[in-house]
């Protein structure tokens, strides 16, 4: 079965979006123009942020409309990351809360895309669903 690997948001401003996400992610994106702004994770795993503007084919949506999910391995790591991003300015959308999978909190990049950290709960990890 084919495996997604790459995820494309689009953003209203490629490059101060890429600005965000470099200073989120602690590293430089390997490609960088002003429509389009591409990171590759350490796991392989590419960002793509492409102008709303010059997509092709247009697309219907005006940006807001995905969400990142970053897993974490410790409750206590999803509200260090909380404090570390709202100290940042991150707009905050959901302040840490127990949820049926585990502890979450959910943040918005600059196109009110949702960032979502999460730590399964050990029910969910016994279960054998992957972080």
């Amino acid at each position: 079965m084919t495996t997604p690997n790459f995820v494309i948001l689009y953003v209203d401003q490629p490059l101060e979006s890429g600005a965000f996400y470099s200073a989120l992610l602690g590293r430089e994106p390997v490609e960088s123009a002003p429509t389009f702004v591409l990171f590759v994770l350490e796991n392989g795993f590419k960002l793509g942020l492409w102008s709303r503007h010059t997509v092709e084919p247009a697309a219907a949506a005006a940006g807001g409309g995905g969400e990142i999910v970053f897993a974490l391995k410790a409750p206590e790591a999803v509200d260090a990351t909380h404090a570390d991003w709202a100290g940042r300015g991150l707009k905050i959308l959901q302040t840490p809360t127990d949820l049926d999978f585990g502890r979450t909190f959910v943040a918005l990049d600059p196109d009110n895309h949702r960032l979502r950290v999460y730590c399964l709960s050990d029910g969910q990890q016994a279960n054998g669903e992957q972080k």
